[in-house]
């Protein structure tokens, strides 16, 4: 798949002046990065798959790249998008963490898929936690929120724990029964 190997000469040179406009976020543990062309098969992996069941997939393959690019392109359109999720001294992509506001979205959106491997290991929260200064920077408080289905327990007390609170007002706004809206308007407990 030559389609999917990395630019070479100039366009190697543009493309490396476009990541490096995506702040770096580093935790303890982590480093959230721009998301390379290495990291595809990884995404589509995750979104090819029950893992994100919760988020209307899986996704078909083409499906999966659309939602790729699309993360990818808010940097350039919105200022925010998706950042790879990567160990400390790895560069293996651990998940995904999700500054964006997706076509249709009503509002900016922190959301977080991480691969089977670094599930239940508080990667999302300690990622999630790192990237809440730049979203309050970008938005505000109560500016963006964690669209989470009605299903996923898990995201929502993820959610709760990172200072989100339901908000039902803009969840009777948006109309859709089974999603829930964590309005981000605190600290991270």
């Amino acid at each position: 798949m030559t389609w999917a190997l990395p630019p070479t000469g100039k366009a190697a040179d543009l493309m490396t002046g476009f990541v490096a406009l995506v702040p770096v976020v580093t935790t303890e543990r982590l480093i959230l990065r721009a998301p390379k062309l290495a990291d595809w098969p990884a995404y589509a992996a995750v979104f090819t798959s029950d893992r994100v069941q919760f988020i209307d997939g899986p996704f078909s393959e083409a499906e999966a790249w659309a939602d790729f690019c699309e993360g990818i392109a808010g940097w350039m359109l919105r200022g925010a998008g998706i950042w790879t999720i990567t160990a400390k001294g790895a560069d293996a992509a651990l998940g995904w963490l999700y500054l964006w506001q997706e076509k249709g979205d009503p509002e900016p959106e922190m959301g977080w898929v991480l691969t089977e491997e670094a599930e239940g290991k508080g990667f999302a929260y300690e990622a999630a936690r790192a990237v809440l200064p730049h979203a309050m920077a970008l938005y505000g408080k109560g500016g963006f929120v964690s669209y989470i289905d009605a299903g996923n327990a898990p995201s929502a007390r993820l959610a709760v724990k990172l200072g989100a609170k339901r908000d039902p007002k803009a969840e009777a706004a948006y109309g859709e029964a089974d999603l829930h809206i964590y309005r981000h308007t605190g600290e991270p407990l």
